[in-house]
């Protein structure tokens, strides 16, 4: 991940990067306890990485998503693979079930797309969206971001 271009200082970026944190941890954590046998833990584990991913992904797509591509062709471009990313991995955790040797081995596959996705992210797009969006564009995201996460605003410090 970038540290370099001040994206993270950024209160919506900083929470989408806090978000993927979590969800990557979370991740991680049931490899972990797969590895141990704690299949109902790991279970767990992913149903609350299935939901936040959700919440983050509308308010990626709802907010950051729509601005970018709004202004410029190469950016909705750029975006168009993460949606469908989105969406595939989406539709995987609707219905993965670990006790399912082949479901645990695509899992820790999409760990790692996963991280690819993040990368791709983090690198390229948030940092673009310093020189691209405006006030109204960011408050919009920012409104993508809250309506996404009903009851939580964006931490300011």
């Amino acid at each position: 991940m970038c540290h370099y271009c001040g994206c993270r200082q950024i209160p919506l970026i900083r929470d989408f990067i806090a978000e993927h944190e979590e969800i990557s941890a979370l991740g991680a954590k049931a490899v972990r306890e797969l590895g141990r046998g704690e299949v109902d833990l790991a279970q767990a584990d992913v149903d609350r990485m299935r939901d936040l991913l959700a919440s983050h992904w509308r308010g990626e797509e709802d907010g950051v998503f729509v601005a970018m591509a709004a202004a410029d062709e190469l950016y909705a471009d750029y975006i168009r693979p993460l949606e469908d990313e989105h969406r595939e991995l989406g539709a995987f955790l609707a219905g993965i079930d670990l006790r399912r040797p082949e479901d645990v081995a695509r899992f820790t596959r999409e760990l790692d797309d996963l991280a690819e996705h993040i990368v791709r992210e983090e690198d390229g797009l948030f940092p673009a969206t310093l020189v691209t969006l405006s006030g109204p564009e960011w408050d919009a995201s920012i409104a993508a971001w809250e309506a996404a996460h009903p009851g939580r605003t964006l931490r300011t410090d």
